[in-house]
């Protein structure tokens, strides 16, 4: 382990995450709900969904909005693409990773991740998600703060020098 990398924890991952939904992720949503004229999701079932669970009905989560599997694959792919774009232009950072001076690097040697890592790391938040999160609490208790998808694609989140 290289003395000088500071590996970045939990919570600097998390709020970089949260600005990335924000300023990467929710805008392709909008455009890609935009582009199928409604058919991804149901909005008006979600809306529903949310005033009666505000109102306290317990039923409120019974009929689910109907989903587009086809919608929902082309977001999930359009957001990899462009933070695998991110990735490579601005040196393993995405808008929020770059905002808080964090960057995915490779684990062995400290540089810029390759197109294989940043496709495994992707899809690695899957077990990482589906395991009830605890893919992404092993970085609370790992000393090279790595999560479970860091770890299937051979990268680290380090703090940046530049």
């Amino acid at each position: 382990m290289n003395k000088d990398i500071q590996y970045a924890g939990f919570w600097i991952r998390f709020f970089a995450s949260f600005l990335d939904t924000l300023f990467l992720a929710l805008p392709i949503g909008i455009v890609i709900y935009l582009l199928s004229d409604g058919h991804w999701f149901d909005l008006a079932q979600y809306q529903q969904n949310i005033q009666m669970a505000m109102s306290g009905n317990t039923h409120a989560l019974d009929h689910q909005p109907r989903t587009s599997l086809g919608w929902e694959f082309l977001f999930e792919a359009s957001v990899l693409l462009v933070s695998m774009v991110f990735w490579r232009e601005w040196r393993g950072a995405t808008p929020g990773k770059k905002f808080v001076h964090i960057k995915v690097v490779d684990a062995k040697t400290y540089k810029d991740i390759d197109n294989k890592q940043a496709l495994t790391r992707s899809i690695g938040y899957i077990p990482s998600t589906l395991l009830l999160g605890l893919g992404f609490l092993l970085i609370a208790f790992r000393k090279d703060k790595r999560a479970l998808h860091d770890l299937l694609a051979g990268t680290a989140v380090i703090y940046s020098t530049s």
